[in-house]
């Protein structure tokens, strides 16, 4: 790879809407954002990651007005749950950007000014189907009947005929150039929705409503005070404030990767580009929508009462064994399921009997019998040549082409093949037969197993980060070493000659159990 510490990385999630406290789903695209980021930063890139809440919009002000206080007090609290998210899944962002941000207002009139000055905007009269639950418009022929006749949007939401003077913007004039952008390879991904968005484009576009007067709670449209601007035109914009917008930013933009979910894939591959487009800016290289996370099989909702704090779920099974579970059980693009009993089977499974144990028993074994001294390796067999060779496959060719991808499971699915190699290496070498017979042969296979073992907890630290420090900070691996390229040169020697002394370890993956209410 050409430099690629000179080449940004610009990485971003959808900005949660607060009406409510944190799901697992908001959980799901934080922690696959982070995985995605903290890749790219061990690739040696130079990488932005930007997450927060989508504060303003009808739906937070009527829910604000139910509960008896300010839609910024509703706000500033619910904010601070999927901050404070985050903070407990060690979602490493760079940004937590709030829509109530003063630079964000700032950065939203910014942009309202340039699509103005391309002739974008124009004042009229909408009237038309809105669906507050979704903050979107509907075309009729888009809605669908409830079973008590009532008119529903194609989410199922309901949807309100609204009447009032707006300013729209001439989606219409940019059919031509989306369609184009739509169909460029690798725009937008997974290739089902970017066959939806090009039948949605081809039906025709008709301008799009992008200012409210029926209530207050946003960024003021630029000499209209009474205008609030359309909630998605201001929160599709957080992804220039946090860069610096209007002002210089740097050489972040465009984004490498907007991170979204399935149901919001018009708003950023149709409008956002279309509002860059009138702006004047670059639309962004990637746009990837996910599907959902169900529970059991079944979608999440406070209806079913199967909501799903995440927060409860990392302290029960721990956020390591958390965030390895959702990317190593779900194909990325496609909806997945979780369950209790499904997490402790993997966690269990994998991680600590496949790999954490592979640590114990390697690095309990240096500790016994060499005094903890980091053995030298004494010429290499077949077999050795053969481990090294899978090993350094996984971790110079699969694993990165997983990731950079995006195929995140088969990334994890990739690295365990190499974990069970080293399983079936030190199973047919057997150390401890060897301590007898070949003590030379035997530290030759412990110094293999102990250079694989800190090449793949470097590989799998996106996922397990946590995990991965303790078992690097055992194994004495600098942090200097602590990337792709580092990790892949042959530093086993100054190491072995480095008088690092090697303590018995500590269990790194407890084996989890099942509460008694979920067994």
């Amino acid at each position: 790879m050409a430099d690629p510490e000179n080449t940004p990385f610009y990485i971003t999630t959808a900005i949660s809407y607060p009406n409510g406290r944190p799901h697992i789903g908001h959980a799901y695209e934080a922690i696959a954002a982070d995985v995605i980021a903290r890749f790219q930063r061990l690739r040696g890139r130079r990488v932005r990651f930007q997450t927060g809440t989508d504060e303003h919009g009808l739906k937070m002000a009527r829910k604000a007005e139910e509960q008896g206080r300010t839609p910024a007090d509703l706000a500033d609290e619910m904010s601070g749950h999927f901050r404070a998210m985050c903070d407990a899944l060690n979602v490493s962002y760079d940004r937590f950007i709030r829509t109530s941000d003063a630079d964000h207002h700032c950065a939203s009139q910014a942009i309202w000014q340039a699509m103005e000055a391309a002739g974008d905007l124009y004042l009229d009269r909408y009237e038309g189907w809105y669906s507050v639950r979704d903050e979107a418009y509907y075309d009729e022929s888009e809605l669908q009947d409830g079973e008590g006749g009532e008119r529903l949007s194609p989410q199922g939401t309901p949807v309100e005929w609204t009447v009032e003077e707006s300013w729209f913007f001439r989606l219409s004039k940019y059919q031509a150039q989306l369609l184009e952008l739509l169909k460029t390879p690798g725009f937008l991904e997974p290739a089902s929705r970017r066959n939806e968005m090009i039948a949605f484009v081809e039906g025709g576009l008709r301008d799009l409503s992008v200012s409210r007067t029926s209530f207050d709670w946003g960024v003021k449209v630029p000499g209209f005070e009474g205008h609030v601007m359309y909630v998605w035109v201001d929160a599709l914009t957080n992804y220039l404030t946090g860069l610096g917008y209007p002002d210089d930013m740097g050489d972040f933009w465009p984004a490498s990767l907007h991170l979204i979910g399935k149901d919001i894939v018009r708003f950023h591959t149709i409008y956002w580009p279309a509002f860059l487009m009138s702006a004047k800016l670059p639309v962004p290289q990637k746009v990837f929508g996910h599907g959902f996370l169900l529970n059991r099989g079944q979608k999440e909702s406070k209806s079913l009462g199967n909501v799903t704090d995440p927060l409860a779920l990392a302290e029960q099974f721990g956020v390591d064994a958390l965030r390895y579970f959702l990317i190593r059980e779900v194909a990325f693009g496609q909806d997945g399921s979780y369950s209790p009993e499904a997490i402790v089977q993997r966690a269990n499974g994998e991680l600590g009997n496949a790999f954490g144990n592979l640590a114990q028993r390697t690095l309990g074994f240096i500790a016994k019998n060499l005094e903890g001294y980091l053995p030298a390796v004494n010429g290499h067999n077949e077999a050795d040549t053969a481990l090294f060779e899978t090993v350094d496959r996984a971790i110079t060719t699969d694993i990165p082409q997983a990731f950079e991808s995006l195929a995140l499971q088969q990334a994890v699915e990739a690295w365990l093949q190499a974990v069970f190699a080293c399983n079936a290496y030190i199973d047919a070498q057997a150390p401890w037969t060897l301590r007898k017979t070949d003590p030379e042969r035997m530290e030759t296979v412990l110094a293999t197993l102990y250079i694989c073992i800190a090449q793949l907890a470097v590989a799998i630290s996106p996922v397990i980060p946590e995990s991965s420090a303790k078992l690097l900070d055992m194994l004495g691996i600098p942090e200097t070493l602590r990337n792709l390229e580092g990790i892949k040169s042959h530093w086993y020697s100054p190491l072995a000659e480095s008088g690092y002394q090697i303590a018995p370890p500590t269990p790194l993956f407890p084996r989890l159990e099942l509460p008694a209410e979920d067994g």
